[in-house]
């Protein structure tokens, strides 16, 4: 933006105390057509969302209204979903539940991890956003309401959620095929963060699950682990 003459304002704070100050000060130096949300997971006000003439445009990476909430990719994974999204939808004061501009989606691959679909996404929603904004501006757009009747919503994950009982671990790698496919999931969906783990009853050890995989039968095997206090190693 600033290699072409567009202006760019870093908000010292969006703490409460200070937005008013920030507000004016935009208001004062620029007249803006729109502004552009992603990968912020805090809630704005709607006197912020208000400031562009044409409002404030979100980049979800979900199907909305599938998955509103901090953890869309993460839980695309979890669910099984044989394809993603991302979503451009005009941002209001709630959680993810402003009307949708445009919707594009990609199929989810067996390997999938959150990494991988992460940065799939982010291209996916650039490329979106570029193909959008022009139809957006010239009033050819008109967002639509979201079926609020079949939203879903997620949370963040904290380390306790990526527990795996270590005897399902060994029935994963063995004869238990839906155990393994739902650890298979896990690990590649909570990686790398908050991470999956487990407690290996032989040592009672603390032990990563860093990368797995599913056999044609189903079966998990472990590719890398890392004890507490070790260096990852292949299994």
């Amino acid at each position: 933006a600033q290699a072409h003459n567009i202006p760019v304002i870093q908000l010292s704070s969006l703490k409460i105390g200070n937005w008013k100050l920030e507000i004016e000060k935009i208001k004062l130096q620029n007249e803006f057509d729109f502004f552009v949300v992603a990968s912020y997971a805090k809630l704005l006000k709607q006197n912020i969302l208000d400031i562009p003439i044409l409002g404030t445009i979100g980049i979800h990476p979900s199907l909305l209204p599938k998955y509103r909430g901090t953890s869309p990719i993460q839980n695309q994974i979890l669910g099984g979903d044989e394809t993603a999204g991302t979503t451009l939808y005009l941002m209001n004061a709630g959680i993810d539940d402003g009307p949708i501009i445009n919707k594009s989606e990609i199929k989810i691959l067996r390997s999938e991890t959150y990494t991988t679909l992460h940065d799939k996404l982010a291209d996916l929603s650039a490329n979106l956003l570029i193909e959008t904004l022009p139809k957006f501006l010239a009033g050819k757009i008109k967002p639509t309401e979201q079926n609020h009747n079949q939203a879903t919503f997620t949370k963040k994950f904290i380390t306790q959620d990526g527990f795996i009982e270590y005897a399902d671990l060994e029935k994963a790698k063995t004869n238990c095929e839906q155990i393994a496919i739902d650890i298979d999931k896990k690990i590649r969906a909570l990686n790398p963060e908050p991470g999956v783990f487990t407690i290996d009853s032989k040592t009672n050890k603390r032990m990563k699950i860093l990368e797995a995989q599913l056999t044609l039968e189903n079966k998990l095997v472990l590719k890398i682990i890392q004890y507490e206090g070790k260096n990852p190693v292949r299994v």
